[in-house]
């Protein structure tokens, strides 16, 4: 593992949810903001323990989680169950449910009614849309209720397609401008914070200067005011294509596998349990039950 076992443990945060305005004030002092993902109630525990500031359940889930090739098929009922682990695990940290395609672009009723599924049901205290244009009405929409809304720009998994694959967005100066618009036009609709995802460094960086709402880069340069990455990317736990911009911080994956690898062979050669994993019982109990059984089967071998 690339975590070295000698290295300080974080301070644990103390107990209390994190401010919602307390990201601004951070983009304001230039503190950089941290968020992760995670999709159940010990992932959630550990990013608190951790210090993490902001926890998304991603849709990333179908693909990490639930064994898709994109995201597309993840579920409202689906990221409703993830995002309610999430929650009781994560203590301080501000928990963003990703919206899932088709959750949000039927309509600004139903995007409303599905926002508000997540807070009322799952306990989530925002909820993250992908793309501005049309869905900058979803955004207005969402706010206006009273619930904090994240956007998405760039790289778009949902609708990944459209953009010719998963690649890098905003290459062109044409492109970068179209990008900007969209950023200064969520931030203008009501967004808290909006994700950069597989933008070219000196346009994540420009956005971010022009922006008075937080940027969350992944993939966007160092320039972002807060960087996320998939849990199961940074862990080592995904064995499906590495994006560029993925750095493991472990191979988590690896140490699961060897001790599978090691329970499977004692339990092969009856390694395991041993005595200290066994329960006994008293030896009167054990000599009453044992004749009892003897009983039992001399009666049934007569009949």
């Amino acid at each position: 593992m690339s975590i070295r076992p000698q290295e300080p443990a974080p301070a644990t945060p103390a107990p209390g949810k994190l401010p919602l305005t307390e990201l601004a004030e951070m983009k304001a002092r230039r503190q950089p903001i941290v968020m992760v993902t995670a999709y159940d109630a010990p992932g959630g525990r550990l990013a608190d323990e951790a210090g993490t500031d902001l926890v998304l359940v991603g849709d990333s889930a179908a693909m990490t989680v639930l064994g898709h090739s994109s995201t597309v098929p993840a579920t409202m009922d689906e990221m409703l169950v993830l995002t309610r682990a999430v929650t009781r695990g994560a203590r301080r940290p501000l928990v963003i449910a990703d919206m899932p395609f088709g959750s949000f672009q039927v309509s600004d009723e139903d995007a409303l009614r599905n926002a508000i599924r997540f807070v009322k049901e799952a306990g989530a205290d925002a909820v993250k849309l992908e793309g501005a244009g049309p869905m900058l009405s979803r955004v207005r929409t969402i706010v206006g209720a009273g619930i904090p809304v994240m956007g998405h720009i760039g790289l778009t998994p949902q609708t990944a397609t459209m953009l010719g694959g998963y690649k890098a967005q905003g290459r062109s100066a044409e492109k970068a401008l179209a990008l900007l618009t969209d950023a200064r036009s969520l931030e203008a609709a009501g967004c808290f914070s909006l994700v950069l995802e597989a933008v070219p460094s000196p346009v994540a960086a420009r956005i971010t200067e022009q922006l008075s709402i937080p940027t969350i880069g992944i993939g966007a340069g160092v320039d972002c005011d807060g960087q996320v990455l998939v849990w199961h990317d940074l862990l080592g736990l995904y064995d499906g294509h590495i994006a560029r911009f993925v750095k493991r911080y472990a191979d988590v994956g690896g140490v699961i596998r060897s001790a599978l690898t090691a329970f499977a062979e004692d339990v092969r050669q009856r390694r395991f349990p041993e005595e200290q994993h066994s329960y006994a019982m008293p030896q009167a109990e054990l000599e009453i039950f044992e004749h009892g059984a003897h009983a039992g089967h001399e009666e049934e071998a007569w009949l």
